[in-house]
């Protein structure tokens, strides 16, 4: 009788893997988690400071908002193993809020922004999604990849000497000790090695204690002081808006691309009301608010190949632990060990595929245009908002183009002299784009007496349509000659009896 070994058992699906149920059943998974959280809450210390820095806030309010986050998010968030924090995206929108009124304005600005999520999640925005083209989304990874690169470059400017060795060892590890082996997570083992060698030789480095103090307590429950009044609420509304949409477009965007690397579907509404939660639950505790971070989230999802909200959970827990219990000991760990990590991040974010001559010469001109755009802009302003929008209006741009370009007219005569009729055929979907040269394409001197159109291959989709048809028909009557229109289906001709006539057409 044969015996079933475990080599025989069933492999997990991507749906189980991302189960915290099954992980908490295995101890090698449930590994992979807890060191996942580790590596993670050490690379949102700095991170979580210097966005802080940016936007002009004391470095608690960044590391308590990447706790909050982090926790909240674990429970109520749709994306397993993504990771949530105080994000530099954020920190650029509400900077000149803290400037101009200070952080009390700020922390309702979040809380804020955090009703205006869950409405927006609740109310189905991320149905939007569908229309980012895969073309913005791999130039949203790229640029991520490249603002994530560009961000370590001031770590090793007017540095000593010794960074750059202790550098290059760090870059070692992390590039090379997967390929030997990935029972320990290697950015973990870089930021070991690291700091046991610049603690046991006394070398003198930046590191992380010098970004800024460490908070020595918990966050608590905090109110803003500021006015319930309406002024009060015009000076936070649009900051919160903008907050809001940044936010969530960066983590369903993030979202997106998780689902990709681990073959998973993740509840985008309940990330999107997930996010506001989280940002509640921050401002009322006195951070600087958040959203998904791609870069944490690669570590995460790639480096150390989590899969499930245990990670994300305990990254929170793990940051705060590590803040306020042993901020002695993180305050030592060399910036050298970070910034390898994080240039190994940068490297495993982008696509190098989509630069790959052979995938360049393939693809169309206009879809590398969109991805060009999307990275241009996007690394311009560090702004994913604005980067994404750009990409989205030049997809929709190059889309109509194109597709005005599919309507064809054909025409033909038929009938004796005298007694002729000419019928043109129009073929394709008709919209603004279109419909402006449809009224070019008739030969109205010429024609005879009679003439048909035959719309049986188009569809009318807006106004600009139905006055391109007004336009033509009142030209041949203008040239004394009979028109008819014949062919439209159902929708073109409810919509061509509502407007016909009444746009101006002729005039």
């Amino acid at each position: 009788m044969a015996v079933k070994t475990s080599a025989d058992a069933p492999a997990s699906t991507p749906e189980q893997v991302q189960s915290v149920r099954e992980t908490l059943k295995s101890p090698r998974r449930l590994k992979t988690e807890v060191l996942g959280g580790l590596v993670v809450a050490l690379a949102l210390i700095p991170e979580a400071i210097a966005f802080s820095i940016i936007a002009g806030v004391d470095p608690r309010l960044g590391l308590f908002a990447s706790f909050t986050m982090a926790v909240t998010i674990a429970v109520v968030g749709g994306r397993p193993a993504m990771i949530s924090a105080a994000t530099g995206a954020v920190a650029l929108v509400i900077a000149p809020l803290v400037k101009s009124h200070g952080v009390d304005y700020l922390v309702a600005a979040v809380i804020l922004a955090g009703a205006f999520q869950v409405i927006l999640g609740l109310s189905g925005v991320t149905k939007l999604m569908r229309f980012i083209p895969r073309s913005v989304m791999v130039g949203f990874v790229n640029a991520l990849a490249i603002l994530v690169f560009m961000a370590q470059v001031p770590e090793l400017l007017g540095v000593p000497w010794l960074v750059y060795p202790l550098l290059a060892l760090a870059l070692v590890i992390v590039f090379g000790l997967p390929r030997l082996t990935t029972a320990v997570p290697a950015p973990l083992v870089a930021i070991v090695v690291l700091t046991l060698i610049t603690v046991l030789a006394a070398i003198t480095v930046p590191t992380v204690g010098d970004k800024g103090e460490l908070p020595d307590s918990l966050p608590s429950l905090f109110v803003p002081d500021v006015p319930f009044t309406l002024e009060t609420l015009q000076v936070i509304f649009p900051f919160a808006l903008a907050m809001a949409f940044v936010g969530l477009l960066e983590s369903l965007m993030t979202a997106k691309l998780v689902d990709d690397i681990t073959d998973t579907r993740s509840h985008k509404s309940r990330e999107a009301w997930g996010q506001g939660v989280a940002n509640l639950v921050t401002g009322f505790t006195g951070g600087m608010g958040g959203c998904a971070m791609i870069g944490q989230t690669m570590i995460n999802v790639k480096a150390s190949g989590a899969r499930t909200r245990i990670s994300t959970f305990l990254a929170g827990v793990f940051l705060l632990i590590l803040v306020v219990v042993l901020g002695g000991v993180v305050s030592v760990i060399p910036m050298a060990a970070l910034v390898a990590v994080m240039i190994f991040v940068s490297w495993a974010t982008f696509d190098w595929h989509s630069i790959h001559p052979r995938t360049l010469k393939m693809m169309p001109k206009s879809e590398t245009l969109v991805m060009v755009a999307t990275v241009v802009v996007t690394v311009a302003t560090h702004n994913l908002a604005i980067g994404v929008g750009v990409g989205v209006l030049v997809a929709m741009v190059m889309f109509a183009r194109r597709v005005a370009h599919f309507v064809t007219v054909e025409r033909t005569v038929t009938g004796v002299e005298g007694h002729e009729t000419a019928t043109y055929t129009v073929n394709g979907e008709l919209f603004f784009a279109s419909s402006n040269d449809l009224y070019t394409q008739f030969e109205y001197a010429l024609d005879p007496q009679f003439v048909v159109i035959d719309m049986h291959a188009s569809h009318l989709w807006d106004a600009s349509t139905i006055a391109a048809l007004d336009a033509i028909t009142e030209k041949y009557r203008h040239h004394g000659k009979d028109v008819k229109i014949i062919g439209l289906n159902d929708a073109s001709t409810s919509m061509r009896e509502r407007l016909g006539g009444k746009l101006g057409a002729g005039q």
